[in-house]
C-alpha cells in the first residue's frame, strides 16, 4: 500500500490542490508553546495557524481528512481540543508529551470522539511507551524527529532512524497493531539525505504514512497558485513512481538502502559538527 501522506496548511487553495492530487490529511498546526524555544537552532516549520482556520479548512474539505496538531497537555487543553473538536477537526494530535498522566488525559478526554495521533518526539515518551500503548483510545503514534533528535542531544534529524532507535519504537507498535509513521520527505531527488532513502525505509519498517516536507512544495515560498499545482502533480508522481518501485524490493535492496542510508547520516553528522567547530 502506498505511504499516506500529510501536508500542513491552513490555505484553503493549497489545501485543495494537495487533497485533488491525492494527499490524506491535511494538517492545521495550533502548536506554540515552547516551540519556538525548543527548535531554535534548528530550520523547521513553526506555524501561526489560529483556531478559525480550522472551521474554514472543514468547510473546504471533501476527502481529505482534516487534522489538528493542538499544544502539548497544558491548563487550557480541554478547551483548545473541545473547541478544535467543534470546528470541525476530525483528528486531534498531541505533541511532546512526556508521561502517560498526560496520553490519559488526551485520549480519554476525546473519547473516540474523533481519531486521535500521538506525536512521540521526546526519550520520555519513548522511556513509557509500553504503558501508554495500554490505553484502547490510541489509534496511531506519529514519531517527530526533529524534536526527538533534539531530545538524546543528536546533531541530525535523522541520526534516531539509522541508530536503531526508531527502528526500536516500530517494533514495540507493530507488536501492538498501532498503525505508525515518521519524519519528513522532500520531493524525489532533493534533501540533505534523499528523499528516495527515506522512503524506502518506511517500507523496511512498516511505516504507513509520512509528512511532504517544505521542500516537497513550499507554496509560501513559491506564491503563485498556478506553480503550485503543477509543482504538487509532477512530486506525487515522482514519488508514487518510486514507491512501485520499493514495493518490489528483494530483503537484499532493503539491507543495501538501510547501509547506505547510515553511510549517508554519518557523513552528514560529521559536516555539521565540522561547521559548527568552525563557526
Amino acid at each position: 500500500m502506498p505511504l499516506q501522506l500529510m501536508y500542513i496548511t491552513n490555505n484553503p487553495a493549497v489545501a485543495l490542490i494537495a487533497e485533488k492530487n491525492g494527499v490524506d490529511r491535511i494538517w492545521i498546526d495550533l502548536e506554540n508553546i515552547g516551540k519556538e524555544d525548543r527548535q531554535k537552532s534548528v530550520n523547521s516549520v513553526k506555524s501561526h495557524h489560529t483556531i478559525s482556520d480550522i472551521k474554514i479548512m472543514a468547510g473546504v474539505l471533501t476527502k481529505s481528512e482534516l487534522m489538528v496538531r493542538v499544544n502539548p497537555w497544558h491548563d487550557n487543553s480541554v478547551n483548545e481540543i473541545e473547541q478544535a473538536i467543534a470546528f470541525g477537526a476530525q483528528r486531534i494530535m498531541l505533541p511532546m508529551w512526556k508521561s502517560k498522566e498526560e496520553t490519559d488525559n488526551f485520549l480519554n478526554l476525546i473519547h473516540g470522539r474523533v481519531k486521535t495521533t500521538l506525536l512521540l518526539e521526546t526519550k520520555e515518551a519513548v522511556n513509557c511507551l509500553g504503558e501508554v500503548l495500554k490505553n484502547e483510545f490510541i489509534d496511531e503514534v506519529y514519531i517527530g524527529l526533529n524534536d526527538l533528535h533534539l531530545s538524546y542531544g543528536l546533531t541530525f534529524m535523522f541520526e534516531p532512524l539509522t541508530s536503531g532507535l526508531v527502528e526500536e519504537i516500530c517494533q514495540k507498535l507493530l507488536k501492538n497493531k498501532i498503525p505508525f509513521g515518521f519524519g519528513g520527505i522532500a520531493k524525489i531527488g532533493d534533501g540533505l539525505l534523499p528523499s528516495e532513502r527515506i522512503i524506502a525505509e518506511h517500507y523496511r519498517l512498516g511505516s504507513t504514512m509520512v509528512i511532504l516536507s517544505r521542500s516537497f512544495c513550499d507554496a509560501e515560498e513559491i506564491g503563485a497558485i498556478t506553480e503550485v499545482e503543477l509543482l504538487f502533480e509532477m512530486n506525487i508522481k515522482k514519488m508514487r513512481d518510486f514507491e512501485r518501485t520499493v514495493e518490489k524490493y528483494t530483503k537484499n535492496d532493503f539491507a543495501e538502502n538501510k547501509k547506505a542510508t547510515e553511510q549517508c547520516v554519518d557523513y552528514i553528522v560529521e559536516r555539521i559538527k565540522k561547521v559548527r567547530v568552525n563557526e
